[in-house]
């Protein structure tokens, strides 16, 4: 590992990560036009998704977007400024003075990906990385137990209103399971995060 990667990650601070399901494509495109140029914050979206249509979806959005967007791939560095989008089931780990992602296929994973493991993967990181964490729209509850033990953690957990969420299953429980989670309206939660990022 070398001094200047090593330097690279001293300057990541923010990290917000995004788990979205049924409805979420479209709300995340919104997020995405809205995040101002990313200087020590970097951005990683769980959206569940066929990943043969993963390729697409990130092009699409870097489309919209005046950050670097791409697919993370196993060993990879976490970098600052930069939008990571989840392929299989990541997570990340720490190697030295450095994070860096995981990603496995698992059979006893339901989702891909799934969110709860990226989410729990951040929670020993909740002293060093102010972290916000967005459950959107979507079927079932995936996020959610991720999402209480960031919150336990310390971390900012926000989530969708019944009214703005396309698909209110998994706002629904994370309202219902998730001390102190704020909920917003979906124009809300998208200038919360370009704020968040500023």
């Amino acid at each position: 590992m070398t001094y200047t990667q090593n330097l690279k990650h001293s300057a990541l601070k923010k990290i917000v990560l995004i788990g979205a399901s049924t409805g979420g494509p479209g709300q995340i495109e919104k997020i995405i036009k809205s995040l101002p140029k990313l200087d020590n914050t970097a951005v990683i979206i769980a959206q569940h998704m066929a990943m043969s249509f993963l390729p697409s979806f990130c092009k699409r959005l870097q489309e919209h977007s005046i950050n670097e967007i791409s697919i993370g791939k196993s060993d990879e560095i976490l970098k600052p400024a930069h939008i990571y989008i989840c392929s299989g089931h990541t997570s990340v780990y720490r190697n030295g003075f450095t994070l860096l992602f995981s990603q496995h296929i698992s059979p006893e994973h339901t989702f891909n990906p799934d969110i709860n493991v990226l989410f729990n993967s951040f929670v020993p990181f909740t002293h060093e990385l102010e972290i916000l964490s967005v459950i959107l729209t979507g079927i079932g509850d995936d996020g959610v137990y991720g999402c209480k033990n960031l919150s336990l953690h310390g971390s900012v957990c926000i989530t969708e209103s019944e009214q703005s969420a396309i698909v209110d299953g998994m706002p629904s429980r994370a309202r219902k399971e998730v001390a102190n989670i704020k909920i917003y309206e979906m124009d809300e939660i998208v200038n919360i995060i370009q704020r968040f990022c500023q």
